[in-house]
């Protein structure tokens, strides 16, 4: 596993999650987070945080666990994500919350949630990530 690095070195940051202004955090093995702080730039035409944005913010905070937990031989790939909205955001920061259900050999199944900034539910997750070769 990768204990002893920083988050930047685990899972350093990409083109997408920076033009989002996406942020990752969580030191603790098995949990991957992402914040975002809403903006125009992330609303679909009725105002409210797009999917694509909150999907973005899932699967990165799940690409992170996963890193978590994988030696550095090895680095992962989205399976599977599966999405369910509760409420649509607008406005304040947004953060999901991923962690890992269980690590298999080549697969590793997790859960994520998304709340708004007074900590109301946004949109809950299931996701399985590969475990590949570097």
């Amino acid at each position: 596993m990768r204990s002893g690095n920083s988050i930047n070195e685990i899972f350093p940051s990409f083109p997408l999650q920076e033009f989002l202004g996406m942020e990752l955090t969580a030191d603790e093995p098995g949990t991957g987070v992402a914040h975002l702080t809403l903006g125009e730039q992330h609303a679909n035409p009725n105002g409210v945080a797009h999917g694509a944005v909150v999907f973005a913010m899932v699967d990165t905070a799940m690409g992170k666990a996963t890193m978590s937990v994988i030696d550095e031989s090895h680095y992962c790939a989205t399976v599977e994500v599966s999405l369910r909205f509760i409420r649509p955001a607008a406005q304040g920061e947004l953060t999901a919350v991923a962690t890992v259900v269980k690590r298999g050999k080549s697969i590793i199944h997790l859960e994520a949630r998304v709340h708004d900034t007074d900590q109301r539910l946004i949109a809950t997750s299931t996701g399985t990530f590969a475990i590949l070769d570097a």
